[in-house]
């Protein structure tokens, strides 16, 4: 199977081309996509990678989009892509979460806790179940910073997993084990989205939206 992962979330993004089956995983290859750039950037980006490896976008199976919590404007840019694509070809969408994929990074099996600076001085704060490196959502839910270190204290999770320094600052005193590492992109993506695919847990074209966990500021003015 050959797939696309695609990671517009953060402030910098990334394109991955990758093969696998039921036994492997392949990444093919990775091209990163600076901030602000996205709109501008992601389709030649994508058309580079197929031409480099001799494919055409006919012969990607499926696709496997990052749909958040991130970046409201990258996030629409990065799944309007797949929608148009995935819509045109009739290929399958696994999308996956941000903090979904920030879980599979723990050394521990059980439950896990993800987080991510949301600002504001929120926390985007997921619970997952990890098991044989399959990560099944609890809870995600956009937390302040006093509900996050007492959401902690009562989670019961074995670890706390965060790719930002001031989320494991916050975290340090709440009990639970903090380890920080690199923010997770389409590479990451892509693994998880194989066996999403290979599975059938898919999502169609006007299903595919964006993980916000809270509402754009343009939603809530709007509604006021």
């Amino acid at each position: 199977m050959l797939l696309l992962g695609i990671d517009t979330s953060g402030k910098s993004g990334g394109i991955t081309l990758a093969e696998g089956d039921l036994d492997s995983f392949r990444i093919l290859d990775s091209s990163a996509i600076a901030g602000g750039t996205f709109s501008a950037q992601l389709v030649p980006t994508l058309a580079d990678l197929l031409q480099k490896h001799g494919f055409k976008v006919s012969d990607l199976d499926g696709f496997v989009p990052v749909s958040g919590p991130g970046s409201f404007t990258g996030l629409r840019v990065g799944l309007s892509a797949v929608k148009g694509l995935a819509e045109v070809l009739n290929k399958p969408i696994a999308p996956v979460s941000l903090l979904e994929a920030l879980v599979t990074l723990s050394p521990e099996q059980g439950r896990i806790a993800a987080a991510l600076d949301a600002g504001r001085e929120q926390v985007f704060l997921g619970l997952y179940l990890l098991g044989n490196g399959q990560a099944k959502e609890l809870s995600e839910q956009l937390l302040t910073r006093d509900e996050f270190l007492e959401e902690l204290r009562g989670s019961q999770a074995l670890r706390l997993i965060t790719s930002d320094h001031s989320v494991a600052g916050i975290a340090a005193g709440s009990g639970v084990n903090v380890q920080q590492v690199e923010r997770p992109g389409s590479e990451i993506a892509a693994r998880i989205g194989l066996r999403k695919l290979l599975a059938g847990d898919t999502v169609s074209v006007d299903d595919l939206d964006a993980n916000y966990i809270r509402r754009s500021d343009a939603e809530i003015f709007s509604s006021k």
